[in-house]
């Protein structure tokens, strides 16, 4: 029977789904059965000429494309996103004093999270408990430093695109790459630009409004195959590395999950607390979005449904969210920027016998807080973690030891993110008095293949 609405002023019939039609049990049910496919596939081997095996291939595949659906939105996603919550900023008597208190609590969070990944290395210690060979140690294809950082600010053309021919067997391929990093400083400088020139760029911002809407439209139905998306993501990773490599860095990726609990379920609940929010009632309300980012793997994939949470069961106003969200799906990373490379580092110098003094550690911390943007991106953390190697001077040859159980980490590092990329909103508004408390206490999350609660441009 249908029942109103309790966040919203107006009575809106909701219509119970039965569970299996329900988006989280979808994505669970898809995560158990790409563990089984990904454990017959590992079981099955290889084929006589050492290819990987049909199943192999399938799973692999199909998590390929699904990951290549969201790449493909990236771009005109956060180019739209960006300006449109720029230009909605105007509407609001303190935006400055946001977006202030919102890079603020962007660092505070994650010097507390890189503080608890020092911690917990120097605890447990996983370099010095693991049992990976040092036959495993390779310096990865890309890697990250302060000049290819500050280089990567600065745009090599108006949307931030770069080309690259690769020659394999004669014949050449010609793909295109983005550099998450230059989008948005494009779409900053275009966002400021259309609110000094005023009425003339009117006609301008409605079209970006109507191009940002078709853009989610599109990407609510990418997200819609995350079920199919995830069996063959999680499939594959299983197939490709299985439980032997895990146990082999079992003490690493114990640090990693445990620091990655800590901030999820200790820190971010005690400061909600600190600001009279329930922690139940958020997570009630951010849960479709933190577990879409687990499977996904992408804070920017997961961004439509982490703006809708945020505005209808957090309470945020949209005109706030639009910036505060879209701006923390890109430079918002406790997980990845914080807690794993902090830990990551130390296990790269147990392992190599180097030690780290005081001033090191200073310099993980710092690295972490100021550079999380380096970490831009869809899935991964590397360039975050040889940015943080190559300033303490360590061998980045240590990053070849734990690629092998990086998808597996990945998914929590991304839950992390995003669960603080809808944290710091919801506290900021909760102190400039602008959090519609009533929808907050009432939160109850959004079925996130309901694609009425997606959030239209404000």
């Amino acid at each position: 029977m249908p029942v109103s609405h309790p966040a919203s002023g107006a009575a809106r019939p909701v219509v119970f789904k039965p569970f299996y039609a329900s988006f989280g049990f979808q994505v669970i049910a898809a995560m158990v059965v790409g563990i089984l496919l990904g454990l017959l596939a590992r079981n099955m081997g290889n084929n006589p000429a050492g290819d990987p095996n049909w199943l192999a291939q399938t799973l692999s595949t199909i998590g390929s494309i699904f990951v290549q659906l969201l790449r493909a939105l990236v771009p005109p996603l956060i180019f739209t996103a960006i300006v449109a919550s720029i230009s909605n900023l105007r509407q609001l008597s303190n935006a400055a004093a946001l977006v202030w208190q919102t890079l603020l609590w962007f660092a505070i969070t994650a010097l507390i999270a890189v503080v608890i990944g020092i911690a917990l290395g120097l605890i447990i210690q996983p370099g010095l408990n693991t049992q990976i060979a040092a036959e495993a140690a390779k310096a990865p294809s890309s890697t990250g430093s302060w000049i290819d950082f500050l280089k990567g600010l600065v745009p090599a053309n108006i949307l931030g695109l770069q080309a690259s021919t690769k020659i394999t067997d004669g014949s050449a391929t010609t793909s295109l790459n983005f550099n998450v990093l230059q989008i948005l400083v494009v779409s900053i400088a275009v966002g400021v630009a259309a609110l000094k020139v005023g009425d003339a760029a009117e006609p301008f911002l409605a079209f970006n409004r109507s191009l940002l809407a078709l853009t989610r439209k599109i990407l609510w139905w990418v997200i819609r195959l995350t079920p199919i998306g995830t069996i063959g993501l999680l499939g594959n990773a299983v197939a490709q590395y299985g439980w032997q490599t895990l146990s082999q860095l079992g003490w690493f990726s114990a640090a990693v999950y445990i620091g990655l609990a800590i901030v999820l379920f200790v820190v971010y609940p005690v400061i909600l607390t600190l600001h009279g929010l329930s922690p139940a009632r958020f997570f009630a309300g951010a849960w479709p979005a933190i577990q879409l980012a687990f499977v996904s793997r992408s804070s920017i994939g997961t961004l439509p449904v982490t703006e809708a949470v945020t505005e209808k069961s957090l309470g945020v106003p949209r005109e706030y969210s639009a910036f505060a969200v879209p701006l923390g799906a890109t430079t918002k990373m406790d997980g990845c920027a914080a807690i794993y490379p902090a830990i990551a580092a130390i296990f790269v110098a147990q392992f190599y016998g180097v030690p780290l003094s005081i001033q090191d550690y200073f310099l993980i911390v710092f690295v972490s807080v100021i550079g999380s943007a380096a970490t831009a991106g869809l899935t991964g953390a590397v360039v975050m973690l040889t940015l943080t190697l190559s300033t303490l001077g360590l061998p980045l040859a240590g990053v070849g030891l734990l690629l092998a159980v990086d998808p597996i980490l990945d998914m929590g590092r991304t839950a992390v993110n995003v669960a603080g990329q809808a944290l710091i909103p919801t506290i900021v508004s909760k102190r400039a008095g602008i959090l519609n408390q009533a929808q907050y206490d009432n939160a109850g999350g959004i079925d996130a293949l309901d694609t009425d609660a997606a959030p239209q441009p404000a």
